[in-house]
Formats: structure tokens, C-alpha cells, sequence
């Protein structure tokens, strides 16, 4: 956006009222990724794929065997974060 220094009142409270809106979008998305209901959404799925690939390929014990690939995506939203602190203070120590 280019700001006019002469811009009226009127067009700063729109541009205002732009980015809260904007700002709650953003916060609604950052929400979403770190819900439980997205995770779990996303485990079943990779449950169900993971099972029916398994089935396809005449695999024994699939229903057994499909949990690794949920449990190494729960494993892996359950440590990102932990790893992004680590990088964010070794990052900002240099």
C-alpha cells in the first residue's frame, strides 16, 4: 500500500478497518494451524490412506501398521515448535 500524507480522514479509517480485518484473518489461520482439529483431522486421513494403501498392496496387519505414519506426524507438530524456539535464539544470538 502507498500512504498519501494528504489522504482524508475517511480513507485512513478504511485503510484502518482493512487491516484489522486483515490482521484477525491472519490470526484466524495461525489458530487453525496449530488446532487440535486440524492435527487430528489431518491424522485420520493419513490413518485412512495409510490403511487403504496397505490393504492395496495386500499387507498384513495394516490397521496396526498405519499408525506409524500418525504417529511420526504427531511426533513432528509436537516437536516444531520446540525446534523453532531453539533456531529462533540461536539465530538471534549471532
Amino acid at each position: 500500500m502507498c500512504y498519501d500524507i494528504n489522504m482524508n480522514p475517511e480513507e485512513i479509517k478504511k485503510e484502518f478497518v482493512a487491516i484489522k480485518e486483515r490482521n484477525a484473518r491472519v490470526e484466524l489461520d495461525k489458530a487453525w494451524e496449530r488446532s487440535w482439529t486440524r492435527r487430528i483431522s489431518i491424522m485420520i486421513i493419513t490413518y485412512i490412506v495409510a490403511c487403504s494403501w496397505l490393504a492395496i498392496i495386500d499387507e498384513r496387519g495394516i490397521f496396526v501398521k498405519a499408525i506409524v505414519p500418525v504417529l511420526g506426524y504427531l511426533l513432528s507438530t509436537l516437536s516444531i515448535p520446540q525446534i523453532k524456539k531453539y533456531w529462533l535464539r540461536s539465530s538471534a544470538e549471532n
